[in-house]
């Protein structure tokens, strides 16, 4: 049940929160995710003054306002979203419902959104998606690959993200554990010479990669307890990981670099560890499953074949 009551502290409301609708629930959630009531009415397929009218007479039933519109976009009150979580919550109860009635025997079925970092994506998460599929060929599973999966994952069941997260609208599980390792082509190394410590970094062609909003130029690392960082003076960056890691096969440079996508080339000598002394910040791989929305049955068994398939993986081998 929608506890409203605890939204307003008022005895008064009771009968007006019965007149609360589905369809009006599915109007608040539609009007967090768009940000404004055209970008709502455009998800909906109502015209912008119908659904201005819709939220006037919303509040009118209720007795008190949702939202503050500015010229730019408008924000929720505290009631407001109050109710929008409410709503995320039982809307989500709602869209697992006929799964949760088939029963486990029945198996899963139902939309999977996914979205996932390019490299990881193609490499790990897409093959992982088609053997789930495979398993429960009634749901309806969508990979979309993007360079910040992050911030565009409005629609997302689950996103793949990798390193930290400092969002609490996301619930994090860790899908496995991802060292950085600091790492150059033996060509380079060859004729630049081995950096024996962080600081030594300062002298040489480092390459960046440009991703989730982080200061990619500073590399944290500890050692012994001891905490430092070097500011590099990249000679080439890029937001894409793959373009990294070949340039540091190339010879172009020293690269920061996660574990499972330079660990197979460390195998086979095209890529040398160096600074194994220190460990440089992790970037574990993370699943991220939106805390305001009803977690359905095959998202759930979802995050859990991906935690089952990775831990199979754990040297990136």
């Amino acid at each position: 049940m929608l506890k409203l009551n605890r939204i307003f502290n008022s005895g008064k409301l009771n009968d007006r929160l019965l007149m609360i609708s589905l369809a009006d629930l599915r109007f608040m959630e539609a009007l967090a995710r768009a940000g404004s009531l055209s970008g709502a009415a455009r998800a909906l397929n109502v015209t912008p003054p119908a659904l201005s009218m819709r939220l006037k007479k919303l509040e009118q039933s209720l007795g008190v306002g949702l939202v503050v519109r500015s010229s730019r976009r408008l924000r929720f009150t505290g009631e407001g979203e109050h109710l929008v979580s409410e709503a995320q919550a039982l809307l989500g109860r709602i869209e697992a419902l006929p799964e949760a009635l088939a029963g486990e025997g029945q198996g899963l079925a139902g939309p999977l959104r996914v979205v996932a970092p390019f490299g990881f994506g193609r490499l790990h998460v897409a093959p992982m998606i088609a053997r789930f599929a495979e398993r429960h060929p009634a749901v309806r599973a969508t990979l979309d690959l993007s360079e910040r999966p992050w911030t565009d994952s409005q629609e997302a069941d689950v996103v793949i993200h990798i390193g930290a997260v400092r969002d609490s609208t996301w619930v994090a599980h860790v899908l496995a554990r991802n060292a950085r390792w600091v790492c150059a082509g033996p060509a380079y190394l060859a004729r630049r010479g081995t950096p024996a410590e962080p600081r030594d970094l300062l002298r040489h062609d480092c390459l960046c990669l440009r991703e989730n909003n982080e200061d990619v130029t500073l590399w944290h690392h500890r050692r012994n307890g001891k905490a430092g960082a070097v500011r590099v003076t990249p000679t080439l960056t890029s937001n894409d990981g793959e373009v990294v890691r070949n340039w540091a096969t190339a010879g172009l440079g020293i690269a920061l670099r996660s574990q499972w996508d330079a660990q197979p080339f460390v195998k086979r000598g095209e890529l040398k560890r160096i600074l194994t002394a220190w460990d440089f910040d992790s970037a574990d791989v993370l699943a991220l499953v939106p805390a305001r929305r009803g977690i359905s049955a095959r998202v759930t068994q979802f995050v859990d074949f991906l935690k089952r398939d990775l831990k199979r993986k754990s040297s990136w081998s």
